[in-house]
């Protein structure tokens, strides 16, 4: 019986990974292939974006931010999902809540990646096809990734991601509000481990498919490898800061 729960549960967030993989193959697809008169393209200039361009542009982040992230996220969700089965009689809506509230917190972020993107725009940092064309920008970039790596924030929020049940031990709280605000404290340190690798995606070209396929491997990689943080947290950090000298150099 358990067993078949803690399937279910996952069945649904693999369906909702797909389903956002998918849909960011499809945009990818439109971009090469539709005709240039067909195709929409942000804004150049700051003060000609509409509505709808922060409408389209948001909603890409936001879903990248779902692909990119629910896969590193899995196994704390099940661990949750296994904690309230035991505890309560309905832990497939405890848990939908759960990373519901996990996700707000990527999608709260997606909002300041779709200013960062119009600002990018308007210093013409980013092409029309959402390129990277300023070498400042990706070394930029790409170093604070690397300093990032070194902080004691980031290896305090890499230690807590690949401690589920220690999370789950210190921080639990019964019901429904009790779900969300779990939730939400985990998506915040998870935020506290990743926004920096995010923010790699401008560096590369936002809708770049496999610089997206990478970052979402190194995340997965540094949260679930049985390796001490400290350690896992220096290795990135040397692999950026090589990268940005590389094309600081070139």
């Amino acid at each position: 019986m358990f067993f078949r729960a803690q399937i279910s549960v996952l069945a649904v967030v693999l369906a909702v990974i797909v389903a956002a993989w998918g849909w960011l193959f499809y945009q990818h697809w439109q971009m090469v292939s539709s005709p240039m008169s067909q195709m929409w393209m942000p804004p150049s200039e700051m003060a000609a974006w509409r509505f709808i361009d922060f409408a389209l542009v948001y909603s890409m982040w936001a879903v990248m931010m779902a692909a990119m992230m629910l896969p590193s996220a899995i196994p704390m969700i099940m661990a949750f999902h296994r904690v309230c089965q035991q505890r309560t009689k309905a832990p497939h809506r405890l848990g939908y809540l759960f990373v519901l509230a996990y996700l707000l917190v990527w999608f709260l972020f997606s909002s300041v990646l779709t200013l960062l993107q119009w600002q990018f725009h308007g210093w013409s940092w980013l092409t029309p096809m959402m390129d990277n064309q300023s070498t400042v920008l990706a070394v930029g970039v790409l170093f604070l990734a690397g300093i990032y790596q070194f902080m004691p924030a980031k290896n305090a929020c890499l230690t807590h991601c690949k401690s589920p049940m220690g999370f789950l031990l210190n921080e639990w709280r019964e019901g429904a509000s009790g779900a969300l605000i779990m939730g939400f404290r985990h998506g915040a340190t998870c935020l506290g481990c990743c926004w920096a690798q995010m923010l790699i995606m401008f560096a590369v070209g936002v809708m770049n498919l496999p610089a997206m396929a990478l970052i979402t491997l190194l995340v997965i990689v540094e949260k679930w490898l049985p390796v001490e943080s400290g350690i896992i947290c220096k290795a990135g950090g040397v692999v950026f800061l090589l990268w940005g000298a590389l094309l600081w150099g070139l």
